[in-house]
C-alpha cells in the first residue's frame, strides 16, 4: 500500500471529484505538497461513459482532473485535458484515453493511476476512493421509484424529496485502503463543492470512507455550494446541504462549513436565474445551532469560461468559488486549532 503523505508539512485530503475538487487542488497546492484528492468513481456520463461501456475501464474522468490540478508540468498538463473536436475520439480527453489504455496495459487501475502522476509530475497524490467497477443507485422506498447510473441522476429532475431518498453504490463498494489511511493520517479533510447526489454522495456512502471520516482526528471542512440545482436542490439552505452532507455517511462528522457571503453581478446572477439556479440561502439561525462551526466569507470567484470542445461544461458550473480565498480560510483555520 502506497503512503499518502512522506513530508513533514501540513498534510490535507480532498474529497469529491471534478470541478469542485480541481478548484481546491489548484488553490490548496499553494500551501503544502501534502495533497490526497480522494476521488469518485461512480461517473458513468461522456467520455468516461463511453470508456466504461465499451472498454469496460474504470471512470477516468474525475481522476484525470484531478491529476491535472496537482500537475507541475504545464504542456503534459494541457496535454491530459486536451478534448478531440472531431473524429471517432470526438469529445474524448486524452487523458482519459491514457489512463484507459494504462488500464489495460497494468491490468490496476491504481497502478495506472501511479504511472500517470509520474507522467504529470504530480505534487501529491490521487487516490480512487474505490477500485470495484460500481454504479450509483438513488431509491424512494416509500414510492418505489428508483433511478439507475450517475448520468441518469444528474440529469434527473426529482419527483419527490431527494432527502427522503436512499444514495447507495451497486455492487456494495469496498474503500480503498490507501483513500481511508489518507482520512486517518491527514491533519485537514476537505469536502470540496460539488453536486449533493452525484459528486459527493458516491465518496460518502462507501461505509470504510463513512467510518474514517467519523473516527479520524483531521479538522473536517465542508465548502458548501455557490447555486442549487435546479430539480433537485432548489430551496437548499447551506445548513441543508451540510445535513445531506453528514447523511450520507450515516451520522455528524464535520468540524466546518464554509458559506459563500458575497453576492454576485445582476449580469452573472440573471445567467444563473435563467437556468433556475439560485445562490444558496444562508440560513444563520440553523447554522448557529449545528454542531459544527460555520463561517462565512467573501469566496466567489471569476466566471469560468468554457471552450468549444468541452462538451462537459453546463451553464450551471460556469460558478466558480474563490479557490484562493478558501484555501487560505481552511489553513487559518487548521494553525488556529492547533495554537489552541
Amino acid at each position: 500500500m502506497q503512503e499518502p503523505f512522506s513530508r513533514n508539512e501540513v498534510k490535507v485530503a480532498v474529497i469529491g471529484g471534478g470541478t469542485g475538487s480541481f478548484t481546491m487542488l489548484s488553490a490548496l497546492k499553494n500551501h503544502t505538497t501534502q495533497l490526497a484528492a480522494l476521488v469518485n468513481m461512480a461517473d458513468d456520463g461522456s467520455s468516461t461513459g463511453v470508456l466504461r461501456d465499451e472498454l469496460g475501464a474504470l471512470p477516468p474522468g474525475d481522476v484525470r482532473q484531478c491529476l491535472v490540478a496537482l500537475s507541475d508540468s504545464p504542456k503534459v498538463r494541457d496535454l491530459f485535458d486536451y478534448r478531440f473536436e472531431e473524429g471517432t475520439f470526438k469529445g474524448h480527453s486524452f487523458g482519459n484515453l491514457l489512463l484507459t489504455a494504462l488500464e489495460k496495459v497494468t491490468g490496476n487501475f491504481a497502478e495506472a493511476v501511479e504511472t500517470a502522476s509520474e507522467i504529470l509530475r504530480i505534487n501529491g497524490m490521487v487516490i480512487p476512493v474505490t477500485l470495484d467497477d460500481v454504479r450509483l443507485k438513488m431509491e424512494w422506498p416509500e414510492v418505489s421509484t428508483i433511478l439507475h447510473g450517475e448520468r441518469v441522476i444528474d440529469d434527473e429532475y426529482f419527483k419527490y424529496d431527494p432527502r427522503r431518498a436512499t444514495l447507495s453504490l451497486v455492487p456494495e463498494a469496498s474503500a480503498n485502503p490507501t483513500a481511508v489511511m489518507a482520512i486517518e493520517r491527514a491533519d485537514i479533510v476537505v469536502v470540496s463543492p460539488g453536486d449533493l447526489y452525484t459528486s459527493l454522495g458516491p465518496v460518502l456512502v462507501i461505509k470504510g470512507i463513512a467510518d474514517a471520516l467519523k473516527k479520524t482526528k483531521a479538522k473536517i471542512v465542508y465548502v458548501a455550494n455557490l447555486v442549487t440545482k435546479d430539480g433537485q436542490t432548489e430551496g437548499f439552505t447551506v445548513s441543508e446541504h451540510a445535513d445531506e452532507i453528514e447523511r450520507f455517511a450515516g451520522g455528524p462528522f464535520l468540524d466546518y462549513v464554509l458559506y459563500n457571503e458575497q453576492e454576485p453581478s445582476l449580469e452573472v446572477e440573471e445567467r444563473y436565474h435563467a437556468e433556475n439556479a439560485y445562490l444558496v440561502e444562508v440560513d444563520k439561525k440553523a447554522l448557529n445551532k449545528a454542531p459544527y462551526t460555520a463561517i462565512g466569507g467573501k469566496f466567489l470567484g471569476q466566471m469560468a469560461v468554457s471552450k468549444k470542445s468541452d462538451s462537459l461544461i453546463s451553464p450551471r458550473s460556469l460558478i466558480r468559488h474563490d479557490a484562493d480565498a478558501v484555501a487560505e480560510t481552511i489553513i487559518k483555520l487548521y494553525m488556529r486549532s492547533i495554537g489552541e
